[in-house]
């Protein structure tokens, strides 16, 4: 399931909603991607590619499907409670536009 929705992201990914160049690692149970965002495209590699990510998002498979197929916005008790962690989530919510999945 994790491994088709980001397969899906460089078709579903609109650049015109992004105006920076950010790199995000992803790990969600045991998967693990890297994805790059510009307002080029977006390009998703399997695995850590890069050495500092911009973003870096550790979550559940179960909360990373509640965000992305439910609409679910993760708050500030998210973040403390750990259900979702990261270091940038500004980086997180154009990624979520730039894939139509932020409401």
């Amino acid at each position: 399931m994790l491994e088709e929705i980001f397969s899906e992201i460089p078709q579903i990914y609109d650049s015109a909603l992004v105006d920076v160049e950010a790199s995000i690692y992803f790990s969600i149970g045991e998967v693990k991607q890297t994805v790059q965002l510009s307002s080029e495209g977006c390009q998703v590699n399997p695995g850590k590619t890069v050495e500092n990510a911009d973003c870096v998002c550790k979550t559940s498979p179960e909360f990373f499907l509640k965000v992305w197929n439910e609409g679910y916005k993760p708050g500030m008790k998210d973040f403390l409670s750990g259900d979702i962690k990261s270091n940038n989530p500004s980086v997180l919510q154009t990624f979520l536009k730039a894939c139509g999945k932020a409401g």
